[in-house]
């Protein structure tokens, strides 16, 4: 298992702040009170490695096929209807939502081999990942994929907790289904608007893990 690169500085930091914790609480806490600083120390390095396992990248087999798509993401499918489209596309489209909750792990993947024809950054407000209105109010990163003339559009979308979307695609990739798209930090969503033809493999409620488990057949 690694550690991804978008935790590196986050990780620096909850380092630094837990050894400056623990070296007060040593001096200043445990002294006069040593049942007290061990509840901080236990306290401050489950947190840090909370903080360490949010950022780790599991050591996986990925899903390999031609007309499948793959989970962009680990969490719980929360959503699977048909939506009328309010981006990129004019029409309806079928919407399949996975939560990801902050145990998951927030590497987000490429769901499709092919081309992507659109990137955008929208800022917006910061509702929780299960509300209704998060696909459409909230701050979020969209990509379009094309594959063998067929179309699908992923959303990456915060959460009240995550309050930064990292999108490494540009219209013009080519990119592979189960490479790294991008990162989410603490807790959020992925959303994909899906041709209405789409074979849909997977429940609500069902737990998935992202470039393993097939959500679809297009």
């Amino acid at each position: 298992m690694k550690i991804h690169k978008e935790g590196y500085a986050s990780i620096f930091i909850s380092i630094v702040v837990v050894a400056i914790i623990n070296l007060l609480t040593l001096f200043f806490v445990s002294p006069a009170y040593p049942v007290l600083g061990s509840i901080v120390t236990v306290i401050t390095l489950v947190l840090l490695i909370f903080i360490l396992s949010f950022f780790r990248i599991p050591k996986r087999i990925h899903a390999e096929g031609e007309d499948i798509i793959v989970a962009p993401c680990d969490g719980t499918v929360v959503v699977i209807e048909e939506v009328q489209a309010d981006e990129y596309f004019p029409d309806k489209r079928l919407q399949v939502s996975i939560f990801m909750s902050p145990l998951n792990v927030h590497v987000n993947r490429n769901p499709v081999s092919g081309e992507v024809l659109y990137s955008q950054y929208h800022p917006g407000k910061y509702l929780v990942a299960w509300h209704p209105k998060s696909s459409t109010d909230n701050e979020r990163h969209s990509v379009v994929y094309r594959q063998n003339g067929k179309e699908m559009l992923v959303k990456q979308i915060a959460g009240a907790l995550a309050k930064r979307i990292v999108n490494y695609l540009k219209p013009g990739d080519q990119v592979k289904m189960g490479e790294e798209m991008g990162f989410i930090k603490f807790g959020s969503r992925v959303d994909l608007l899906l041709p209405l033809d789409t074979e849909i493999d997977v429940k609500i409620n069902q737990k998935v893990k992202g470039g393993v488990t097939v959500l679809g057949k297009w």
